[in-house]
């Protein structure tokens, strides 16, 4: 028997766990709400209510005995199981939908905005000057900077279709495949590079050579530098940052302006390094290198324009 909500929806009812197939409809609900991280969302995406894809989930959660969802402030997150679910029905459901379409009103709407978020100066600096191909292509992005830990947790909220981390999540319930590897270089102005004595008294005296040289970092725990102490010079830093903004840019810019000495992102400082702005003080054989990630939560969104900004970020980075 169906029951018919106010939009004209049919659901077929299902009883206990195991009770007979699962409706396509359902499934079809939880894959939406799955890639979303909404009810709300889903169901503009699916043109039904949102009590009906709330019937609809919690109908589908008691015929298989298990707890789809978990209700967040904002959203919802998938659970154990839901994610199980997903890697199993993404692919049937999606070839399906290529060829009956999805239905419903959505079907002729443009694709949402593709919500993109990753470390500020990877974006500044490698990601915008690359967009043009996929606007030229009619995708709309929406780009968010921020830290790692965070935008992973909003991911597996729905709150983001695809994240740059700075290491690789833990866990199933998020995809993540290496996108492009940054080396750290450690660096000062030129009138620093020639006080310190330059590359050839830090080859021969290590970090020794820096006594006195105010350190500039990117938080007051310095991070990146205490990892290039440890990897390089095999010691632990023992030092205070003179100056800390949590910009890499800003770190960048103090240091090229004579402040002291830091450790930054070949990327970042290529130009300036080129220009002699900025001195390599030292070239180490094998220097430190931090491998970024691109994760996406598995069939994480049924926005086509999804794929084509992982799949060119992909391509693009091979030149970061």
């Amino acid at each position: 028997m169906r029951n018919r909500d106010s939009n004209g929806s049919s659901e077929r009812q299902t009883g206990g766990a195991g009770t007979g197939p699962t409706d396509l409809n359902l499934l079809r609900t939880f894959l939406a709400v799955y890639r979303t991280g909404s009810f709300t969302a889903a169901a503009r995406l699916l043109g039904l209510s949102q009590p009906t894809v709330t019937t609809q989930v919690r109908a589908l959660e008691r015929q298989l005995g298990r707890e789809l969802f978990q209700r967040l402030a904002r959203g919802v997150a998938p659970g154990p199981f839901a994610d199980e679910l997903a890697a199993r029905v993404v692919e049937p459901l999606d070839a399906l939908a290529a060829v009956a379409g999805p239905g419903g009103p959505a079907e002729d709407a443009a694709p949402e905005p593709v919500q993109l978020a990753g470390p500020v100066e990877l974006l500044t600096h490698c990601v915008l000057p690359g967009l043009a191909p996929l606007v030229d292509r009619g995708v709309r992005l929406r780009i968010t900077p921020g830290l790692t830990e965070p935008l992973l947790d909003e991911l597996r909220a729905g709150r983001y279709d695809l994240v740059i981390a700075t290491y690789r999540p833990r866990g199933r319930a998020l995809a993540a495949v290496p996108l492009s590897d940054e080396e750290f270089v450690l660096v000062a102005s030129p009138p620093w590079a020639e006080r310190i004595g330059g590359p050839a008294r830090i080859a021969a005296e290590g970090p020794a050579a820096l006594h006195g040289a105010p350190l500039v970092a990117y938080a007051e725990d310095v991070p990146i530098v205490r990892r290039y102490w440890r990897h390089v010079f095999g010691k632990r830093l023992v030092r205070q940052p003179a100056v800390t903004m949590p910009d890499l840019d800003a770190v960048k810019a103090a240091v090229a302006g004579g402040t002291g000495f830091s450790v930054l992102p070949r990327y970042l400082c290529a130009a300036e390094l080129a220009s002699g702005a900025l001195v390599a003080l030292n070239e180490p054989d094998d220097p430190p290198i931090n491998t970024g990630f691109l994760v996406q939560r598995p069939g994480s969104s049924g926005n086509p324009h999804v794929a084509l900004v992982r799949d060119h970020l992909l391509a693009a980075a091979r030149d970061w």
